[in-house]
């Protein structure tokens, strides 16, 4: 048989093949638009009887039937945003750590960790959190904090750190996140450093660019289009995780106040609500969810924008 027949040759199950994968991709859309549809029919009579109040609005009430999601999609916002801050630097210094400067036998076990951590459920770290963090976070941080500074009540130290000291609010509840999405960040720059050649470390180091040098103006321009999608999904994460912020987070529906303030997110709010609800109770926490969703979307949409505007 010739070559150029062998290269035209068709196999009889490649129309099979194709429409599979297009059934696939179709399907996965369906249910993408199921999804977003149920949502919106579900939260509808919320949002059309409260309109733009139920963004602004802080007032969750359900014996009177008025409610306002403000608190929980802004205590959404700000406890991520803390823990992806809390988390970036402490991730990249840990993949770096990993690839460039431990040895073998040092990194090999530490992967292992970092990976294990990655798997742990959510549930577990909220009882830790729950149970072992915010205890000591309110006797040794969060009091003897409000105590050096009740002098001084207006300040602005005073204010960001003014709260009930029960450990549980929005600045644990953040912490909590970033120790969940900290190995999972991490095991993924790990990752993306490995992918590397090693000519290109060599080289750097060949004209005589220090181990600092060489990490921030080769190794991570190298990959910054793959850090960047490492962290939007980390960002994602944290934006959709439930159990472990219900347990610690506070549950308040109002804004918090400062960083020891307690406070709620659309999830822990829905885990919370979601069993009970009835009637416009529940259309509200669909609407809720509706947020959360578009928030997401809207992160992974600015992900995928920030990766396509960049180039090696």
């Amino acid at each position: 048989m010739s070559e150029e027949k062998i290269l035209h040759k068709s196999d009889p199950f490649d129309p099979v093949f194709r429409y599979v994968a297009f059934a696939a991709a179709t399907l996965l859309m369906a249910v993408l638009g199921g999804i977003v549809v149920s949502l919106l029919i579900g939260g509808w009579p919320a949002l059309s009887k409260f309109g733009l109040n139920f963004f602004i609005s802080t007032t969750w009430n359900p014996v009177t039937d008025v409610y306002g999601g403000a608190g929980p999609i802004v205590g959404t916002i700000v406890s991520s945003l803390l823990a992806l801050a809390m988390a970036l630097p402490i991730a990249i210094g840990i993949a770096v750590f990993l690839t460039q400067f431990a040895p073998k036998f040092i990194s090999q076990p530490l992967s292992i960790a970092v990976e294990l951590l990655a798997g742990i459920p959510s549930i577990v770290y909220g009882m830790c959190g729950l149970f072992v963090l915010a205890p000591v976070f309110a006797a040794k941080v969060q009091l003897p904090l409000v105590m050096a500074l009740s002098n001084n009540p207006d300040s602005f130290w005073a204010k960001l750190v003014y709260g009930v000291p029960n450990g549980a609010n929005i600045f644990t509840a953040s912490l909590i996140l970033a120790i969940m999405i900290l190995p999972y960040m991490s095991a993924v720059f790990r990752e993306l450093f490995r992918s590397i050649p090693p000519q290109v470390r060599e080289a750097a180091f060949g004209v005589g660019a220090t181990p600092f040098e060489v990490i921030t103006g080769v190794i991570i321009p190298y990959v910054k289009k793959g850090m960047v999608g490492v962290v939007m999904l980390g960002l994602g994460r944290a934006l959709g995780e439930t159990m472990a912020v219900t347990f610690i987070i506070g549950n308040s529906h109002g804004f918090p106040k400062s960083l020891f303030d307690s406070g709620s997110t659309i999830a822990s709010t829905i885990a919370n609500e979601f069993n009970e609800a009835s009637g416009l109770h529940t259309s509200a926490l669909l609407a809720l969810g509706l947020v959360l969703f578009l928030i997401t979307f809207a992160v992974l949409a600015l992900a995928r924008a920030l990766l396509s505007s960049q180039r090696y």
